[in-house]
């Protein structure tokens, strides 16, 4: 299977469902089953950011409870969306409307890419794995 890297918090936001779009600067052709791992390394500034921190307590998540270095959950990546110049706070559309507290938890500047994942599946146990740069294979192993 597919399996991208993601800081923390924002794999978790993935696993919890409050992120559906995840913002990079490249783009993939790809489409289909993802496991997304939480990299090794948590961006604390933005764990304290009030719409993320918000998300994470709704779901009784502190800071410390993030896995570090594990794939925490599956997804299907059904999309990968160019962000338009004409894309604005004002007025988010990428062919769907962004929801919620959403537009916090990407990079939606002109010129980069939202991915759009849907069936988000959590792990019953986080697998630890070494995370790559861009997409890698990730072996599930049954036990």
């Amino acid at each position: 299977m597919k399996a991208i890297t993601i800081k923390q918090p924002w794999a978790t936001l993935i696993a919890l469902g409050e992120k559906r779009f995840e913002t990079r600067s490249w783009q993939t052709k790809y489409r289909g089953p993802i496991a997304i791992h939480a990299g090794k390394t948590m961006d604390m500034e933005y764990c304290e950011y009030p719409p993320i921190k918000r998300a994470l307590q709704r779901h009784g998540i502190e800071n410390e409870d993030l896995p570090l270095g594990f794939v925490i959950a599956t997804a299907e990546l059904i999309d990968c969306h160019l962000i338009p110049n004409e894309l604005s706070a004002a007025g988010i559309d990428i062919g769907k409307i962004l929801k919620g507290d959403e537009l916090y938890f990407g990079d939606f500047m002109d010129g980069r890419y939202a991915w759009e994942l849907n069936k988000v599946k959590v792990l019953s146990e986080p697998e630890p794995a070494k995370g790559k740069l861009s997409l890698w294979e990730w072996k599930e192993e049954m036990g």
